[in-house]
């Protein structure tokens, strides 16, 4: 009984931590100008040049949820087989055109968890 009390608590403080990184909309809108960790799965790219690659999150263009803007070349990533992929990204939180984004431009700010 103690084992599985105790195993229901770890289960249910992974939980909280994970869904701590999800937003919707609102969280992002009210988030804005700071730098937080943003967790989603990877719907479509498009390479416009090596030193900016859009990332389309929670969906694909034009109905995504978030925008990862890769700029710079210090991001070097598989860029073919990156769909589908989960990814966790930091950076802050910026409005362009309406639509949420992060920007990156380090490779510390993308992870695979």
């Amino acid at each position: 009984m103690k084992k599985l009390l105790l195993l229901l608590i770890i289960s249910a403080t992974f939980s909280v931590k994970a869904s701590a990184q999800k937003f919707n909309a609102e969280d992002f809108k009210k988030n804005l100008g700071k730098s937080k960790t943003l967790c989603d799965s990877v719907y479509s790219i498009k390479i416009f040049s090596d030193t900016l690659t859009l990332i389309n999150m929670g969906g694909n263009y034009p109905n995504q949820k978030y925008t990862i803007a890769v700029k710079g070349n210090k991001i070097v990533l598989d860029w073919a087989n990156l769909k589908g992929k989960y990814l966790c990204v930091t950076g802050v939180f910026e409005m362009h055109k309406n639509r949420p984004e992060v920007v990156v431009g380090l490779p510390n700010q993308i992870t695979f968890p």
